[in-house]
C-alpha cells in the first residue's frame, strides 16, 4: 500500500486535503492526523470492520479499547446509553482538550471499538485539523496513537511514516503537536469519577470543575496485568523504545553518580548507552548519548519532548537508557506513568 503524507497548515486549512482524507475514513480506510496530544491513527467508530483495521495497523491487542473521537457534545449523547450529569461539567470546562470520559454506551458502538467493554472512551480533540476532519467525514472518528502498539507515541508526523508507512493510506502532515502526551481518562461509569490515566488535565482541575471528589485507580502506577483494561495504556507496556529502560529516582547528586556508574558497567560490556538528563544536569553524565529533555521547572517541555527523545535514542541505536525521574509538581505524574509504561516499572530507588 502506497501511503501519501499530505502538508496542511493548521491556521489555513486546505479543503481538499480535508475532503481526500475524510472521504477515506467514511470509505472505511484509515488516516493519520495531528492532535493537540499526539498524532491519532482515526477510522470510522461505528463501523467494525474499520475499528478492525486500527488494530491490524498497529498490531495492538483487540482488547485495548479505542478513543471515540466527536466534534460536539451532541455526538456523546448519541452513542451514550445515559450521559452522567458530570459529562457536561466536564465538557464545559475542558472541551475541546485533552481529557477523555468513559460512559456507557449504547448499541450504536461495537464492541470492535471498546475492547469488547460495554463501556466507551469519547473525547472531543483542541484541534483544527482533527475537529475539521471528523466534521467532514460525517463520522465519529476511533484514533488511538498512530505508532505500532508499545512504542513510543508519535509527535510528529515524521515519526508516524516510520511507524506506518505502507500500512495506511494518508498520512495529515500538522506539524509538531502542542502538549505531546496523550489525554486525561476520567471513567463516569462508576459511582465516583476515577482518573485511569493521567494527563495535561489533573486530578485538581477536575475536583474543581466538578465540586467533588475525583479517585485514581491505583492501576495508573503498578498495572494489574489480569484486569481487563477500561481504558488505552492500562495494561500493556506503552510506549516503549527499543532499549531496555531504567528509572534512576532519589537526590540529584546520588542519582547521577548512580547512572555514571551503571553506565560506565554497560560500556565496559561493549554496549552503547543512553541517559535522559535535564538541561541542569546534562554536563554531569559520561555516556554516549545523553539528551537534555528539558529544564526541571518547565514541565510543559518535559511532556512536549518525552516521546521524540524516546525515538531519537531508536534512531541512535542505543543498547541501554537511564532516566531520571520527573516527580514534578502539576503533571508530573502524568509524565511519571508514561516513563514508567516505557521501563517496564523498572525503576531503582537511590
Amino acid at each position: 500500500m502506497h501511503t501519501k503524507l499530505i502538508q496542511i497548515d493548521s491556521a489555513n486549512i486546505d479543503r481538499n486535503a480535508i475532503k481526500e482524507a475524510a472521504d477515506l475514513i467514511a470509505a472505511g480506510e484509515l488516516v493519520a492526523f495531528p492532535t493537540e496530544t499526539v498524532y491519532g491513527l482515526g477510522a470510522d467508530a461505528l463501523s467494525p470492520e474499520a475499528s478492525k483495521k486500527i488494530y491490524a495497523a498497529k498490531g495492538r491487542p483487540s482488547d485495548n479499547p479505542l478513543i471515540v473521537h466527536i466534534s460536539k457534545f451532541e455526538d456523546l449523547v448519541a452513542i451514550a446509553r445515559e450521559v452522567p450529569p458530570q459529562a457536561k461539567k466536564l465538557a464545559d470546562a475542558f472541551w475541546p482538550g485533552p481529557l477523555t470520559m468513559i460512559v456507557w454506551k449504547n448499541e450504536k458502538v461495537p464492541c470492535e471499538t471498546t475492547g469488547g467493554m460495554d463501556t466507551v472512551a469519547v473525547r472531543m480533540p483542541n484541534h483544527p485539523v482533527a475537529l475539521r476532519l471528523i466534521e467532514e467525514s460525517g463520522c465519529l472518528i476511533a484514533a488511538p496513537s498512530a505508532n505500532t502498539s508499545g512504542k513510543p507515541s508519535p509527535t510528529e508526523a515524521s515519526h508516524v511514516a516510520l511507524d506506518m508507512d505502507g500500512r495506511i493510506p494518508m498520512i495529515l502532515d500538522g506539524g509538531a503537536v502542542g502538549i505531546g502526551i496523550e489525554s486525561t481518562i476520567i471513567d463516569l461509569s462508576e459511582k465516583t469519577p476515577m482518573i485511569l490515566r493521567p494527563g495535561y488535565i489533573t486530578k485538581e482541575m477536575l475536583e474543581e470543575a466538578l465540586g467533588g471528589e475525583v479517585c485514581i485507580d491505583p492501576g495508573i502506577i503498578a498495572a494489574d496485568s489480569m484486569k481487563k483494561p477500561k481504558a488505552p495504556g492500562m495494561k500493556y507496556k506503552h510506549y516503549a523504545p527499543k532499549a531496555d529502560l531504567v528509572l534512576v529516582e532519589g537526590k540529584t547528586d546520588r542519582v547521577v553518580a548512580e547512572i555514571n556508574r551503571l553506565a560506565a558497567k554497560k560500556q565496559e560490556a561493549g554496549l552503547r548507552v543512553g541517559v535522559i538528563a535535564t538541561d541542569e544536569t546534562r554536563d554531569r553524565y559520561q555516556a554516549d548519548l545523553v539528551f537534555s529533555i528539558g529544564a526541571r521547572e518547565d514541565e510543559d517541555a518535559i511532556a512536549r519532548h518525552l516521546y521524540k527523545l524516546l525515538r531519537e535514542f531508536d534512531d541512535q541505536n542505543v543498547d541501554a537508557i537511564y532516566s531520571e525521574s520527573f516527580a514534578t509538581p502539576r503533571i508530573g505524574q502524568a509524565i511519571m506513568n508514561r516513563l514508567l509504561k516505557a521501563a517496564g516499572h523498572q525503576v531503582i530507588q537511590i
